[in-house]
């Protein structure tokens, strides 16, 4: 495997790596959040409910801008490469 290729890949790691923790984080917080009401005030544990799909909202949110930032990144690309002329290449 050459460099440029393991250098995509660790790339594409990175990427995934950094996907799933933003995507878990909101989650994960909004329910932390519900928990020390739960301790602190006494809350029930109803607030548990609106406090996972509070953190769904959020993860959803960070999925679509991903989304939207990839689609973005990946037509920049390809109009880069059509704006390319190279007069060294022979057919």
């Amino acid at each position: 495997m050459r460099q440029k290729d393991l250098m995509k890949v660790f790339r594409q790691l990175a990427m995934l790596s950094q996907f799933a923790l933003s995507l878990i984080t909101p989650l994960l917080l909004c329910l932390g959040i519900c928990w020390w009401l739960v301790s602190h005030f006494g809350l029930g544990g109803w607030i548990f409910i609106p406090g996972f799909f509070f953190g769904l909202g959020g993860s959803g949110t960070v999925a679509w801008k991903f989304y939207k930032a990839q689609i973005g990144a990946e037509k920049k690309e390809e109009e880069s490469r059509k704006d390319k002329v190279s007069f060294n290449r022979h057919s």
